[in-house]
């Protein structure tokens, strides 16, 4: 028997009596991250990385029964050690290494090469088998470095100070992470939507140095907003929310932003592109280092990636479809 199946719950370990990122409740479920369409409720019992566990909490409830591990701690679960790994994608996420006798497989989860301020930097764990995802997965995807496009972030805020500066992205790592870049080129208060408040302290908590932030809900009665930089989830726009900003200038943080025709179609002014998913070169990349002879793919590009990896690299890979569904909020 492989060291992991797939059934209707998702990735699971019969050896080690676990299940990865399950699609529904589970008696025992290793985590990647707090994104919900990864972290799920309803488990009897978790493990996640330890600088997870306040977003963890937060979303799937405070009383949860939740074992926290460091970063390359290793512990046991029936005959399969364990251990998690930095993947780069958000605050506290993690790749899965499994390991029973010779046989070790690393599930990847979400993932990104490019630097980030607020989290871990992702770590190449050599595997037998790997399993990527491929959300960019086609050529075309290829990052800037985050520092410049939020220099570009900073000058479209400072073009127009007659106005409000509305910025959409995730809640959850998209919005620290703008948060975090902009920390390099001014000390100016940014607003929040309420939304992300709760989930910004929590990063704050953990270390990570970010501007100065206010929520739009503690601005007095009136107050214009104009000339600030207003942060906010997709799920907001053209919401009652926005009748609070006259005239604002708008603007969406995401990877699909590096497409033309998205940003016209979601009805923003601008679109910057940046994303906390891997680009292309970055998954052949992270292929490439873990050495493995087996690669299975998941999630958005599959079949292209996959494909590529046969055929180009001679590594044997293949579809495993998409594990997770559709990925939270509206924008990666």
């Amino acid at each position: 028997m492989a060291l992991i199946t797939l059934d209707s719950n998702g990735l699971h370990c019969p050896k080690g009596g676990l299940y990865i990122d399950p699609l529904r409740p589970v008696e025992t479920a290793l985590l990647t991250h707090a994104h919900s369409d990864h972290a799920r409720r309803g488990s009897a019992h978790y493990y996640a990385t330890r600088e997870s566990e306040g977003v963890l909490r937060l979303r799937l409830g405070e009383d949860i029964h939740l074992t926290t591990a460091e970063y390359g701690e290793k512990f046991k679960l029936g005959e399969v050690w364990v251990s998690f790994h930095p993947a780069g994608h958000v605050l506290g996420s993690a790749q899965v290494r499994l390991e029973r006798g010779d046989e070790v497989w690393v599930i990847s989860g979400d993932y990104k090469r490019e630097p980030d301020p607020t989290c871990a930097p992702f770590e190449a764990v050599p595997c037998g088998t790997f399993i990527t995802e491929a959300t960019f997965g086609l050529p075309v995807y290829a990052w800037r470095p985050g520092r410049e496009v939020v220099g570009e972030l900073y000058e479209w805020w400072q073009s127009d100070l007659e106005r409000p500066s509305l910025v959409f992205g995730y809640a959850f790592g998209k919005a620290q992470r703008i948060l975090a870049e902009l920390a390099a080129l001014t000390d100016r208060p940014v607003y929040l939507h309420g939304a992300l408040a709760r989930l910004t302290q929590l990063y704050r908590e953990q270390g990570v140095r970010m501007v100065p932030t206010l929520n739009v809900t503690d601005a007095p009665k009136g107050f214009h907003f104009k000339g600030e930089l207003v942060l906010a989830p997709p799920s907001a726009h053209r919401s009652p929310w926005m009748r609070r900003f006259k005239a604002p200038q708008t603007a969406f943080a995401s990877g699909w932003m590096l497409v033309r025709g998205n940003r016209r179609r979601r009805g923003y002014e601008r679109g910057f592109v940046l994303s906390d998913h891997c680009d292309w070169p970055g998954l052949i990349r992270s292929v490439e280092e873990t050495k493995a002879s087996r690669v299975l793919v998941t999630h958005g590009q599959s079949d292209v990636l996959a494909r590529y990896l046969t055929e180009e690299k001679g590594i044997r890979a293949e579809p495993l479809g998409n594990l997770y569904g559709d990925e939270e909020g509206d924008g990666e």
